[in-house]
């Protein structure tokens, strides 16, 4: 078994209930290899009819759902973890099929993603409440957590993998039902977890999957019903505002995972070479794509030509192409129009005085490939500093003293992650406390981890996942008042 192998025929349609089923009408769309725009399979097109179905499966298995047994949730999630551990390659491979990453990038996907199932297939069995003797003595508090009821996750396509398990793992693990929109771009690997997860023992109806072409249609049904409970989304500011508005009527709990524009700040102090490895990790991990992507380089004047130069060096060794082919470091981005936003925000930098240091172009297809590039003297105002890239493209603007770089770091709307590279452990402490960011990379380019909290402020959105906090998005405390 390998790749696309990994889904029967019966496996690409809709999940709902425990079956395998035809969309409404038999309707497919086609789902692209970004390699060569060749198609890789059809799968079911979902229906808003289709999408509350799924919900009417996930809110008939609430109630047995919510009350199993803490240690079976948490079982599951570890035969899961485990039989993706079994199927890594095939997974890695069916993954970099339909996303375009190198099938090296994508076993570490499997690795990354599959940890939020061992990691909350622990935290199953570490619900707990509180018991305590109110301050007048005459009762007792007691607190109960309970599954906070029907979930709605909308995955990117990005993280294939690691986006839905970062969900999926809490959410099962509190008790939690779900239907889950996998993005149109990538729904093949959702399609396969379903599966994973089935065999693995979920009950039917637990998880239901509705790929679609019409999201908006299918989400706004889902949330008018006043059964939905809760809502994750991780995707763009924009999207991320409708469904926030969306949710009003039925005051829905939400998570939004959003936009980013992550600076990565190297100082006069820094370890150069250290800062040049950190900044190839974090910003050719998925060709750029992420939204924890160093998105801005503020570099101090000092070292702008150093870093430039070995950054250069590192990125033009980068081979391009199919992620499949051995040798390959960096893949197609995930569509065309990536490549042309890409390419005009490079155009538009230039334009305002950056030199290229290399790349700054496209190849010749078939594909949808960026050449990785680095840019210096970016004037700040550019607007390559104020949107987020999602490509292999590395612009580097100066700062003379530590306040400019904060102040620098700050001037956006967005705050997921962000990067700092420096020996002065004061200035850490500082620049920690200063940066207005959900998470702070200290001299690394890596910053997710299962057992950490992942989220960000301002326009990135709100709500965490993973660590200990990721299971908190999906349970409600009933406070119970009892007197002695």
């Amino acid at each position: 078994m390998s790749g696309l192998d990994l889904l029967s025929p019966e496996q690409r349609g809709l999940f709902i209930g425990g079956s395998w089923r035809e969309a409404e009408g038999g309707e497919t769309f086609a789902v692209y290899d970004p390699a060569d725009a060749t198609v890789l399979a059809r799968v079911a097109d979902g229906s808003a009819g289709d999408a509350l179905d799924a919900l009417d499966a996930a809110a008939a298995a609430q109630s047995d759902w919510a009350a199993s047994a803490p240690r079976d949730r948490g079982e599951i999630l570890r035969r899961a973890f485990e039989l993706i551990g079994e199927r890594a390659d095939d997974l890695a491979e069916l993954m970099s099929l339909e996303m375009g990453k190198t099938v090296a990038e994508a076993k570490g996907e499997v690795a990354y993603g599959n940890e939020f199932f061992r990691w909350f297939s622990e935290e199953a069995v570490r619900i707990h409440g509180r018991w305590m003797q109110a301050p007048a003595g005459t009762s007792r508090l007691l607190t109960i957590r309970k599954p906070v009821g029907p979930c709605l996750f909308v995955t990117p396509w990005n993280f294939p993998l690691a986006m839905g398990t970062r969900k999926l793992g809490p959410a099962i693990a509190a008790g939690c039902t779900m239907v889950v929109k996998p993005a149109e771009l990538t729904p093949l690997t959702m399609l396969a977890l379903a599966g994973i997860l089935a065999e693995a023992g979920l009950p039917d109806g637990v998880l239901n999957v509705v790929p679609t072409t019409r999201a908006a249609e299918a989400s706004k049904a889902l949330m008018a019903d006043d059964r939905l409970r809760k809502v994750s989304f991780t995707g763009s500011t924009a999207v991320g505002r409708l469904l926030v508005r969306q949710s009003a009527d039925q005051l829905q709990r939400l998570s939004m995972e959003l936009g980013g524009n992550a600076p990565f700040l190297v100082f006069e102090d820094a370890d150069v070479d250290a800062a040049v490895e950190g900044a190839m990790v974090a910003k050719m991990r998925n060709m750029g794509e992420a939204c924890t992507a160093a998105n801005r380089f503020l570099v101090h004047e000092s070292l702008a030509e150093e870093f430039a130069d070995k950054l250069a060096a590192r990125m033009g060794k980068l081979v391009v192409g199919r992620g499949q082919d051995a040798g390959v470091d960096v893949g197609p981005l995930i569509e065309e129009k990536a490549v042309d936003s890409v390419h005009q925000l490079v155009t538009d930098a230039v334009h305002d005085g950056a030199r290229v240091v290399v790349g700054g172009s496209a190849p010749e297809g078939p594909g949808y490939f960026y050449s990785p590039t680095v840019l210096l003297g970016v004037h700040p105002e550019s607007e390559i500093n104020s949107n987020e890239i999602f490509g292999p493209v590395a612009p580097i603007t100066t700062f003379a003293t530590e306040a400019e770089a904060i102040e620098r770091a700050n001037a956006t709307e967005y705050g997921l992650a962000s990067y700092v590279y420096t020996r002065d452990l004061a200035r850490t402490i500082r620049l920690a406390e200063a940066l207005d960011y959900g998470m702070v990379g200290v001299n690394t380019g890596l910053i997710s981890n299962a057992a950490a909290p992942f989220g960000g402020m301002k326009q990135s959105g709100f709500g965490r996942e993973g660590g200990f906090e990721g299971i908190e998005e999906y349970l409600e405390t009933t406070y119970v008042a009892i007197p002695v």
